[in-house]
């Protein structure tokens, strides 16, 4: 979603600059509140990679996916499908629920930000072979 943004941003001039403003600030005002539904800093949702470190505690996921979605090409997207996929699960969201978080951000973080949605969180079992 960046990459069309920032498209947007350049091709428009100042009118593509502010559509992205816009849309960025809709999207972070809805990661903020959801944030702190889950007990985590809503102000996180500001700060790029250190936003993405929120997401992974919020999910369950491991600390060392951030290597992944942050440097690791193709492991990216598909690590960051999981974590949306799994955000919308850790709030009691459909399947479909978590379509509408990948493809149209701008209106579902905020809709889970703002609706009465309960934050409970994935329970994962660690499993240690001996």
């Amino acid at each position: 979603m960046n990459s069309l943004l920032f498209t947007i941003a350049k091709s428009g001039g100042g009118f593509g600059f502010f559509l992205f403003f816009v849309i960025w600030v809709i999207t972070v005002i809805g990661l903020w509140k959801i944030f702190e539904k889950a007990g985590k800093p809503g102000w996180g949702a500001f700060i790029p990679i250190y936003n993405m470190i929120l997401w992974l505690e919020m999910v369950r996921r491991p600390g060392w996916w951030i290597i992944l979605i942050v440097i690791v090409p193709f492991a990216n997207i598909v690590c960051s499908i999981i974590v949306i996929f799994d955000l919308a699960k850790s709030f009691g969201k459909s399947v479909g629920y978590g379509f509408g978080l990948l493809l149209l951000p701008i209106i579902f973080f905020p809709m889970l930000g703002f609706s009465d949605a309960v934050y409970t969180p994935i329970k994962r079992e660690i499993v240690v072979q001996t």
